[in-house]
C-alpha cells in the first residue's frame, strides 16, 4: 500500500451542482424538439455523456439531425441557466483547498464535459486557482469517458503514474473512466441527489463510496497515514455515508 501521488477530480456533480441544471436545460430542448422525455429519463439517460455522443438516439426520437446549430444554442442556454444558479457541491471548496495542500499542488480536473464550461464553472465556485492549467477535456480527447482518455491526459500533465492517482467521481461512466484508466476510484454518492447507487458505483469499480465532500480530505490523509503505518491498511472502508 502507498499513498497516492495526485487527486484527480471530476467536474459535475463533485465539485460543481450543475448536472440538475444541465439536464433541465437539455430536457427542455427536446421536448421542444419533439421528444416527450421526462426530467427523469433524461437524468438516467444523459447523466455522466456527452451530448453529442447521444446523437443517434437524439435523432432517432426526434426525427431530426442534431446540428451544430442546435448544439450552440444548447450550449447557450445551458451557460445562461449556469450562470446564474450554480453553485458548489457543499464541502467541496473546503476539500479541494485541503487535498491540494496535502497533494502539494498536485491536483486536476478532468471532465467530459467541453472546456469553456468546465473553466466557467470553476471559476464560479472559486476553485479556479487550485487548477490553474490542469483542466481536462473529454471534448479535446480522442475519446471521452468511459475511456480512460481525460484521465490518462491529467496524470501525464502531473507526471504521476495512473495507478498511484485517485480520482473521485460521481457516476457509473466516470467510474468505469477512471478503473479504466488504472487508478483507484472513490464514487462520491450524496444521499440526497445521487445520480448513481453506491452499489453501481462499486459494481463500476469504486474502491468505496462516501456521503459527503467534506468527509474527503480525512478519508485522502487516513490513506496516506496507512501507507506510512508499519501494519498497512487502507484507511478506508468501502462504504462511508
Amino acid at each position: 500500500m502507498t499513498a497516492f501521488d495526485a487527486v484527480l477530480f471530476d467536474c459535475d456533480g463533485v465539485l460543481v451542482d450543475s448536472e440538475s441544471i444541465t439536464n433541465r436545460v437539455l430536457c427542455t430542448m427536446l421536448n421542444e424538439s419533439g421528444w416527450a422525455i421526462s426530467q427523469e429519463e433524461c437524468t438516467r439517460d444523459f447523466i455522466g455523456k456527452t451530448v453529442r455522443s447521444q446523437a443517434a438516439v437524439i435523432e432517432l426520437h426526434t426525427g431530426k439531425p442534431l446540428t451544430d446549430a442546435w448544439m450552440a444554442e444548447f450550449y447557450e442556454r445551458r451557460n445562461t441557466a449556469l450562470r446564474a444558479e450554480l453553485v458548489a457541491i457543499d464541502g467541496a471548496l473546503e476539500a479541494v483547498k485541503q487535498i491540494h495542500e496535502l497533494c502539494g499542488g498536485r491536483i486536476a480536473c478532468a471532465s467530459g464535459a467541453d472546456r469553456a464550461k468546465v473553466e466557467m464553472q470553476l471559476e464560479q465556485v472559486g476553485m479556479a486557482a487550485y487548477f490553474e492549467g490542469l483542466v481536462f477535456s473529454g471534448h479535446e480527447m480522442p475519446r471521452s469517458k468511459p475511456f480512460p482518455d481525460v484521465y490518462l491526459a491529467a496524470a501525464q500533465a502531473l507526471a504521476a503514474d495512473p495507478a498511484q492517482c485517485l480520482v473521485i467521481e460521481d457516476t457509473v461512466t466516470g467510474v468505469q473512466a477512471g478503473v479504466a484508466a488504472g487508478a483507484t476510484v472513490w464514487g462520491y454518492f450524496p444521499s440526497d441527489q445521487g445520480h448513481a447507487s453506491s452499489e453501481q458505483l462499486l459494481d463500476a469499480g469504486a474502491a468505496c463510496v462516501f456521503g459527503h465532500m467534506g468527509d474527503l480530505p480525512a478519508m485522502f490523509d487516513a490513506v496516506r497515514k496507512a501507507a506510512a503505518s508499519p501494519t498497512g491498511g487502507d484507511g478506508y472502508e468501502h462504504e462511508i455515508q
